[in-house]
């Protein structure tokens, strides 16, 4: 008998039994005193997510608020822009992946853009960032956690960047808010995205911002996109209402899985992904594979996915190795645009056991094997545990 399905792409993650069951409850109307009361516990846990995202429980901005938005992260990502920028606008965006060139490419849409670019899975030279950040910039924007390639970004010596020109800052948290250290007001951010379907273990289908007291006021009027008119949505959550018609069960399962991460305590929650991630870059390094992107200075390699290249053989063909993971009832996530055929991606963003990160990489080896890669899965594993048995200590 195969193994039970083991979800390890970098979203959508797998979610909760208690998460798929608030799905199933009965139909409500979305301007209900029910309704009202999933929003307040849903935005209630996620502020404690965006403000508390430290390993010491250190409250990192008090004087915000947290919406959640109808539709997936790009949602939000481009009410940001749309709201703080209009055609004479400048924007820095930074873009070393796939999220950040999404950013530029929204940027482009609703003002000057000036991109900030080095090779997918390379780091940002912060000298150079200085040197384009200017008094003329209005806007910044940047990914903290790369999904495409595995690298935290600097996201503290950008804000800072930022700060010195008075220049706001947006910064795309969705694969690092419920799962890494975020520090709204330390960092300078104004505006903080994340995706239900990533670290926060819920369905896709809805996304949250926060959004900073400081920046309320330069938001929107007139010229916001009707849908994405962050001064309406702010209105209307003061009385845990969105504007339009809501994603009931969404809702409900977005609620229970930021109660979940309110349960389990950011510190803790941080340290093990944190103790994972290190686990799976051991186990794919000890059995001989090599790690993709390249962290320098300031930027270090994700806590929330790893990306691992693929054996030139492999490289080759890369369908045998997929097929090979897939048909151990595993799924994986391959590169991105150019970089197909090239990495394979893993997460371990959510809820879960040491035994399915060990069961990751176990699989991962084995596939390779089968595709004709020279890499020796046990010293992988014996690799990983080490990590997992002293980190848990």
């Amino acid at each position: 008998m195969s193994e039970e399905f083991l979800l390890l792409n970098p979203g959508p993650v797998p979610v909760t039994d208690r998460v798929r069951r608030a799905m199933d409850e009965p139909m409500i109307s979305h301007r209900s005193a029910e309704f009202e009361a999933i929003y307040e516990r849903a935005q209630d846990a996620l502020e404690y997510v965006f403000r508390e995202s430290t390993l010491d429980g250190r409250v990192t901005n008090d004087d915000g608020m947290a919406l959640i938005l109808n539709g997936t992260a790009t949602m939000g990502m481009e009410a940001a822009v749309a709201n703080l920028a209009d055609d004479d606008s400048e924007v820095v965006a930074l873009v070393n992946g796939k999220f950040g060139r999404r950013f530029a490419r929204i940027a482009d849409r609703h003002a000057q853009c000036t991109r900030v670019g080095v090779q997918w899975g390379e780091s940002f030279d912060l000298g150079v960032v200085a040197n384009t950040i200017t008094d003329e910039t209005d806007l910044v924007t940047m990914v903290h956690n790369e999904t495409s390639t595995g690298l935290l970004n600097p996201v503290a010596g950008v804000g800072a960047i930022a700060a010195e020109h008075d220049a706001r800052f947006i910064v795309d948290g969705v694969t690092s808010i419920g799962g890494d250290v975020f520090c709204i007001d330390d960092w300078h951010v104004d505006i903080a995205i994340t995706d239900a379907q990533k670290a926060l273990a819920a369905p896709p289908g809805t996304s949250a911002m926060y959004v900073t007291g400081d920046v309320e006021s330069a938001i929107g009027g007139d010229d916001a996109p009707f849908y994405e008119d962050l001064d309406w949505h702010l209105r209307k959550a003061e009385s845990n209402q969105t504007p339009f018609t809501s994603a009931v069960p969404l809702f409900r399962a977005l609620a229970v899985a930021a109660e979940a991460i309110v349960d389990e305590g950011l510190p803790d929650r941080i340290r093990r992904h944190r103790r994972q991630s290190t686990a799976f870059r051991a186990g794919f390094t000890g059995m001989g594979l090599e790690r993709f992107p390249t962290a320098a200075d300031a930027t270090v390699y994700s806590n929330t996915l790893t990306a691992v290249e693929l054996p030139e053989v492999v490289r080759a063909d890369p369908d045998a190795f997929f097929d090979a993971v897939a048909e151990r009832n595993v799924s994986i996530s391959g590169g991105q645009a150019h970089l197909g055929g090239e990495i394979f991606r893993v997460s371990n963003m959510g809820q879960f056991a040491d035994e399915q990160i060990l069961r990751g990489i176990r699989t991962v080896g084995e596939a390779m094997v089968d595709a004709g890669a020279d890499v020796d899965p046990e010293a992988g594993l014996d690799a990983a545990r080490g990590v997992l048995e002293l980190q848990r200590r």
